[in-house]
């Protein structure tokens, strides 16, 4: 993989880098703030079924399958930072709308649905272009500290964000709590431009063509053992968090009639859990080797996982609070790992392919996990849901250890 910077200099020594990490924490605090508001905006003020809450989830992640490949090939044509920010104005405009039109009375379910399917449809040049914007920024040799500062500040805004969120639900309204997410996208899009340092033009390739750079995407992830091991792994868990995660809104403060602090801080646990997870994942990996961290995280938490569909008001809600702390620790580890594992394989030229392959995966099994909870929570029952999420996640650690990394220490260099 290619760079345009070599630096040594200590990551927060760099000017770009700070800018780079003001966005992502402005963006990712009012993200958390979003991902309780919206959902309980649409159950507290709009009265929404367990299927309409289930359909809300489905349409913010669906953009990553609808248009998720076809992302990688394009934002491999372009610079990668103008994309970032147009994606932050067009989500601060989007989210901006709702609390206009709930001040005005007119915010119905369509509505939400329109703003959360045009949000995602953001999101996926954003990620795309994010992920494939970092090796140029830091280089190869900061990748990891850089992968660790990013997820470790998302872990912080989650326990931030989600208990600010729920705070700010319980003292104003949902609709206005979006009315913050609307805000930091546009802060973002502002740090975003002050970069200084010079993105260079992509190559234009003479015999490129959108089917030919999708292809060679897929190829690169499907053909290598491990980045397939990663990809199937990753969905997996994806598809059984979302499944649990669609349902916690109408469990607490619907069936089980707690109020949305209490949401906010079971889902700050969470934070908890990805921060300790991401911060000590250099340190893990440096001590055990990158690939048997992989490994052993992914089974470790499998026997934790019956606990979190057992969660009720009484005595259950601790033991469910620790598996999924448990649980989000074992994601915390991965994020660092095994993004910068892809990063640092994948030839700078075909980044934007790679991430948005994964992403097509990973966001996609978001998406049609929220379709079957919803499903799932209006035929049977939200605790059938939860169960059917947990039986999911009991499942996921199959590929790593039907891959190379059942064997391996450390992770190799190259593709």
């Amino acid at each position: 993989m290619t760079t345009t910077t070599t630096s040594h200099r200590p990551l927060f020594a760099d000017a770009d880098f700070r800018r780079l990490f003001a966005a992502a924490a402005a963006s990712r605090l009012g993200t958390s703030i979003g991902y309780l508001a919206l959902p309980l905006a649409a159950v507290t003020a709009l009265r929404a079924t367990p299927g309409e809450v289930g359909l809300l989830a489905m349409l913010s992640t669906l953009a990553f399958l609808l248009i998720g490949l076809p992302a990688g090939a394009w934002v491999d044509r372009m610079r990668r930072r103008p994309v970032m920010i147009t994606a932050d104005l067009v989500r601060a405009v989007l989210l901006g709308s709702v609390p206009v039109v709930w001040w005005l009375g007119a915010l119905t379910l369509p509505h939400l649905y329109a703003v959360v399917l045009l949000c995602g449809a953001a999101t996926v040049f954003f990620e795309v272009a994010d992920q494939s914007y970092l090796p140029h920024l830091v280089g190869p040799e900061r990748l990891m500290a850089a992968n660790t500062a990013l997820v470790s500040m998302d872990a912080a805004n989650q326990l931030a964000g989600r208990g600010v969120g729920g705070y700010l639900i319980q003292l104003l309204s949902a609709p206005a709590a979006i009315a913050v997410d609307a805000l930091s996208y546009l802060w973002s899009a502002l740090c975003l431009r002050s970069i200084r340092r010079v993105e260079p033009r992509p190559e234009v390739r003479a015999e490129a063509g959108l089917g030919r750079d999708i292809a060679q995407g897929l190829r690169l992830v499907t053909g290598h053992p491990i980045l397939r091991a990663i990809a199937v792994e990753g969905a997996l868990t994806n598809l059984g968090i979302q499944i649990v995660q669609t349902m916690l809104p109408v469990l607490f403060v619907r069936e089980l009639g707690l109020s949305p602090l209490w949401l906010g801080a079971f889902l700050t646990v969470g934070g908890i859990g990805v921060f300790l997870g991401s911060a000590g994942a250099r340190r893990l990996g440096r001590r055990l080797g990158e690939g048997r961290t992989i490994r052993l995280t992914s089974v470790a938490f499998v026997p934790s996982v019956p606990l979190i569909p057992l969660l009720d008001e009484g005595p259950w809600l601790w033991p469910s609070a620790a598996a999924w702390l448990v649980l989000t620790y074992k994601v915390g580890v991965g994020n660092v790992i095994k993004v910068s594992f892809r990063q640092r394989v994948t030839p700078d030229e075909m980044l934007g392919r790679v991430t948005a392959t994964m992403r097509f995966l990973f966001t996609g099994a978001l998406a049609i996990g929220a379709g079957v909870a919803g499903l799932v929570g209006d035929l049977v029952s939200v605790r059938a849901a939860l169960w059917t999420g947990a039986a999911v996640l009991a499942v996921s650690w199959i590929p790593i250890m039907f891959s190379p990394l059942r064997s391996l220490r450390e992770l190799p260099e190259n593709v």
